[in-house]
């Protein structure tokens, strides 16, 4: 009689699965809650602790980890290797099915605790699933159950191959690399300090689809998702309704995402092209999305849409007035999604409350040969810090403007500069190879509104060209790292106009 193994932490499909075995002839070992569930299910087992002479101990952290198993799976199906079985008592194992213990499961959970996840962490499951692997020749070894019917089929009609034992064992190795990966990934977020990085980046992506084409259609792409990182996010987010996603959606979902965080106020982004178009703060959402439509309708059209609240019937139905591509947001009343979803192709994401924030620490770009690996731009203006440089201290109201400019300016592609007024941007001047250029498309679409209104820059003016601009348009305050051998030039130019400036010493660039 041939023996399977079976402990497994996911038990979807394993009594039917056994039963099979059942069928085929093979005598079936398991452990604990394995044996217990196939036990209640009237199928023959018998407990690991009779086949090792030895109790489960430990709270069941020893079970396996014992010559009568681990020599059982790695014996060769060779004359000395039976040979020393048969004197020591102990019967081959042919099966290994095994999936370990839930990990990933666990530490996506919120306010997951450092103990509850290492308990989490399996040791005789990898052990075997490796053993079983390594001797895949004589062994089979599953730790998928999507293969259940699969295995049962191809051993009822006796037509297990090379290729497919060998292609079980990748499978397991696979499944197990990923599984190591997912708890180095984990630990080292605890214990890495930002800027301190580790010697080899090892990190774990889930395939959550291929896409139908990248940036562009001769492009194959695919999208992936980090399975450690838990809280509000585009890679997290679920999607409720519409067409499937695209490349190009989802970075703009998460370029417009990450913006809209920014902001405590209610808030609406807008992105096109992965620069914010319209972005707006009001007490109300409705009054937000209509303010960031209304900074570039051309630009909105075809656009994405980010929240950083839930979606509300009255910001549903003034969304449905025009095509956008796509809406993220941390909920949705019930009542707008139902307006929402009257578009069919409108994808719409749900991310969770902000409250839960996400918990990735890096941003990561891929370059021919190589992995750029920075921590992310968390870095936020502190009012308390600013250094006023001009004779003129910005007013309450400019003040509110300046902090809300330089928290779009940090979204938008270098060179940045952004005009707004009232929280509301009216012009964006975005990936320029030059400050001043930038500065004219931004105030060129601000018009006449761009009179006492405000400028940001991601960085500062290398020449006081920018500020001439802003000067002759009506700019009434700016707001920049300083820096620049040539400040005083802007300054000087600031205060012959009555403008005020603040340095906030903090550059945002994002190339």
């Amino acid at each position: 009689m041939k023996r399977a193994l079976i402990s497994v932490s996911d038990k979807h499909g394993v009594v039917e699965f056994a039963r099979g075995l059942d069928r085929l002839g093979y005598e079936i070992v398991s452990t604990g809650g394995t044996a217990k569930t196939l036990r209640e299910a009237q199928v023959p087992v018998t407990y690991i602790s009779d086949v090792t002479g030895f109790p489960e101990i430990l709270d069941g952290r020893v079970k396996t980890l014992h010559p009568r198993v681990h020599a059982g799976i790695l014996a060769m199906r060779i004359d000395e290797h039976l040979a020393q079985l048969r004197e020591h008592d102990i019967t081959p194992i042919d099966l290994v099915v095994v999936n370990l213990y839930p990990f990933r499961e666990t530490i996506a959970k919120f306010g997951v605790t450092l103990e509850e996840a290492i308990e989490n962490i399996d040791i005789g499951g990898p052990s075997m699933v490796r053993a079983a692997a390594k001797n895949y020749r004589n062994v089979l070894v599953v730790v998928n159950p999507q293969r259940y019917s699969d295995i049962i089929e191809t051993l009822d009609q006796d037509a297990v191959t090379e290729e497919f034992r060998l292609e079980l064992a990748r499978e397991a190795f696979a499944h197990t690399a990923e599984y190591d990966g997912v708890i180095s990934g984990y630990l080292s977020g605890l214990t890495e300090s930002i800027g301190t990085f580790p010697p080899r980046w090892q990190k774990q992506y889930d395939l959550v689809q291929t896409l139908r084409y990248g940036e562009n259609p001769h492009q194959q792409a695919a999208f992936y998702r980090d399975p450690v990182v838990t809280g509000a996010c585009a890679g997290g987010a679920r999607q409720l309704h519409g067409k499937e996603l695209s490349y190009n959606n989802i970075l703009d979902l998460n370029s417009a995402f990450e913006a809209v965080k920014e902001f405590s106020a209610i808030a609406v982004v807008i992105v096109k092209h992965n620069n914010p178009c319209g972005v707006a703060c009001a007490p109300k959402q409705v009054d937000a999305y209509i303010g960031a439509y209304e900074g570039d309708p051309v630009s909105a059209y075809g656009g994405i849409v980010a929240c950083n609240t839930r979606v509300d019937a009255a910001t549903a139905e003034e969304m449905s007035k025009i095509f956008i591509e796509a809406v993220i947001a941390p909920g949705y009343d019930e009542d707008a999604l139902t307006k929402l979803k009257q578009k069919k192709d409108l994808r719409i994401l749900q991310t969770g409350p902000l409250e839960d924030v996400s918990s990735d620490r890096y941003d990561l770009r891929k370059v021919n040969g190589g992995l750029l690996v920075q921590s992310m731009n968390l870095g936020l203006v502190d009012s308390d810090k600013l250094k006023t440089v001009t004779k003129r201290e910005p007013s309450r109201e400019e003040m509110d403007d300046l902090l809300f400019a330089m928290a779009v300016c940090k979204h938008v592609k270098s060179n940045a500069i952004v005009i707004a007024k009232n929280k509301k941007v009216l012009g964006v001047g975005a990936g320029q190879m030059n400050r001043v250029t930038s500065a004219r498309i931004a105030l060129t679409h601000a018009g006449e509104e761009a009179r006492g209104a405000v400028l940001a820059s991601d960085a500062f003016f290398p020449f006081p060209d920018t500020l001439e601009e802003a000067v002759k348009a009506g700019v009434t305050a700016a707001i920049q790292p300083g820096g620049s051998m040539r400040d005083e030039e802007s300054v000087t130019i600031a205060d012959a106009s009555g403008m005020a400036m603040v340095f906030t010493g903090m550059r945002h660039f994002r190339h």
